[in-house]
């Protein structure tokens, strides 16, 4: 079970910043090897910045060795609550550089905000100015990374307060409202259109999915709103999320729902099914502006998601 970071002691709080700069460090080291050879200017940065890292690496070892000696528990990112977990490079079939900026900025705003956090709970001066340093170093690597985008920009990078305000609205509404808008579109199709065909009754479907939103918005916003409180990770007030996130999830699924408010059947599946067309659309539309997925690939998994969804509650209704 996930712990909370205000929970662990001096010794594993050193831990952990070990294990994220080693992490962090083989993600620089991933990204430059993906650039190496068609923007090697690029690829040089991101190696500087995993020599950085490497450095940060082996103060806080040698601050850990001074303290506790040599044996240094392995505790993950996934182990302490309040850390988002870093997808794999590997895993990231297309990758641009502009996607590349972004991914560091935020990187190195929560290894930033972590280590202020560190800071302000360290048990001693030494380890309160190491993590210190190392806050404010995090923040420079931010002010690196906004230069990354300039081989293939030839006007310049936006203004780095601009952009760190982008990145700010994306981890505190854009991805939470996502998720939710997602969820909301895609979980209530089957028990609407399952209603909808067992009983051809627009009163009983309209029911079934105004239950169906707003009990999965509730549920969705609970769940967003306990699983980070922000103070590490920088995707800002958990009520704010689980706000965001619960009513984009009932705006989902309400969205198809109200059609069945048309007495007849006919005319309100035909509209309801236009509804969650246009929610596809409009998801995959989210996903590309915002998280830099190929507008065709995130239309083909929302849609395909979507309409096998959509079958399962027909075929359900049906029989």
């Amino acid at each position: 079970m996930a712990q909370a970071f205000s929970n662990l002691t001096d010794r594993e709080v050193l831990a952990l910043a070990i294990s994220l700069e080693e992490e962090d460090g083989r993600i620089y080291a991933d990204l430059a090897e993906r650039f190496r050879a068609v923007f090697p200017a690029t690829a040089a940065t991101l190696v500087r910045m995993q020599h950085e890292e490497s450095e940060h690496r082996q103060r806080l070892i040698e601050n850990y060795r001074a303290r506790f000696g040599d044996h240094i528990p392995q505790i993950h990112r996934s182990d302490v609550k309040g850390l988002v977990r870093q997808s794999p490079v590997w895993l990231m079939k297309v990758l641009s550089v502009a996607q590349v900026r972004r991914r560091i900025g935020v990187m190195e705003l929560q290894s930033r905000r972590f280590y202020e956090a560190a800071a302000a709970r360290a048990g001693d001066a030494p380890m309160r100015q190491l993590f210190g340093d190392l806050a404010l170093e995090e923040a420079d690597h931010s002010a690196l990374a906004d230069r990354l985008e300039s081989e293939q920009v030839a006007s310049g990078a936006r203004a780095g307060e601009e952009e760190s305000q982008r990145r700010m609205f994306v981890l505190q509404v854009v991805q939470p409202g996502l998720a939710g808008l997602m969820d909301g579109s895609v979980s209530t199709l089957a028990p609407l259109f399952a209603a909808a065909f067992a009983t051809h009754s627009t009163k009983d479907a309209f029911l079934v999915g105004l239950a169906s939103s707003v009990g999965a918005g509730i549920s969705m916003g609970f769940a967003e709103a306990l699983s980070d409180d922000g103070a590490l990770s920088g995707r800002g007030h958990p009520l704010i999320r689980g706000t965001v996130c619960g009513l984009m999830t009932a705006l989902g699924g309400l969205g198809h729902t109200l059609p069945f408010m048309i007495p007849g059947f006919h005319a309100a599946f035909t509209l309801a099914v236009a509804v969650v067309a246009v929610e596809l659309v409009v998801i995959s539309w989210i996903r590309h502006h915002y998280m830099d997925t190929p507008f065709l690939a995130a239309a083909f998994q929302v849609i395909v998601g979507g309409l096998l969804v959509f079958f399962a509650g027909m075929l359900i209704g049906s029989t």
